[in-house]
């Protein structure tokens, strides 16, 4: 199925892989719909997607509103009269030791990663239904497949989103698309994130030695997207070969 026309409203995309996954399905003729936190950096992306050829559009989304994520949806049905998917990317890893108690940062994580990915199905599923079409795609983490120390809590919520995201699946019916992927070290500044100095050293030195380019895991949804209406892609894992 060619990916000219489709409506794709992406959160978390003014950097990383949200970024590099609207500069992929622009250029392959999708009509995008951008949200983040940082406005500037999202009208950024914009005009590079405008300069190729490309269309977008986009408005200040924080996922944890859910009148923002109703927003978001509104927009693409304004410009473009439809949404066609919903890529959940937006995503906080201020990693950190239990021990730490940083838990207005656990707070975040939950907030962020878990009620920002559910404010983005109470936005969508709606309007998917009276499309009867409709894809969802969320960006969750190989954490969710195994637990190491300082990432008890993000690790969490990326469980609950597969098991949300699973759940959706199995409620969305012939209609509606459900994908999750699982990036595992990605070139991002995720390790950044963490106001612990000996978790975030570690994690940037592990990125710096190991981790792929944000737009791997672009490919990974566009592949999702682009295949025929009857065709789930339910789960991709996308991870460094070098990661244990």
């Amino acid at each position: 199925m060619a990916m000219e026309d489709k409506v794709v409203a992406i959160t978390g995309a003014s950097s990383g892989i949200g970024e590099a996954t609207a500069l992929l399905l622009a250029e392959r003729g999708a009509r995008l719909v951008l949200g983040a936190r940082r406005s500037d950096r999202l009208a950024d992306v914009v005009a590079r997607i405008e300069k190729t050829g490309g269309t977008a559009v986009h408005t200040r989304t924080d996922v944890t509103r859910r009148e923002d994520l109703h927003a978001l949806v509104a927009l693409a049905r304004e410009r473009y009269g439809r949404l066609d998917v919903l890529v959940s990317n937006a995503g906080a890893g201020p990693i950190s030791p239990l021990d730490d108690l940083r838990v207005d940062e656990w707070d975040e994580m939950v907030d962020v990663n878990v009620k920002g990915v559910l404010h983005g199905i109470a936005a969508a599923l709606p309007v998917f239904r009276e499309q009867r079409s409709g894809h969802f795609v969320t960006t969750a983490s190989t954490a969710a497949f195994s637990v190491v120390p300082s990432m008890a809590v993000y690790a969490g919520t990326k469980v609950a989103v597969r098991a949300i995201c699973e759940g959706l699946r199995q409620e969305a019916g012939a209609s509606v698309r459900v994908t999750t992927v699982f990036p595992g070290f990605v070139h991002t500044g995720f390790a950044e994130a963490s106001s612990n100095g000996a978790v975030r050293e570690r994690v940037a030195g592990l990125r710096d030695e190991i981790a792929i380019p944000p737009d791997a895991i672009a490919r990974a949804v566009a592949f999702a997207l682009e295949q025929p209406a009857d065709v789930d892609v339910n789960e991709v894992v996308v991870r460094p070969t070098a990661q244990g």
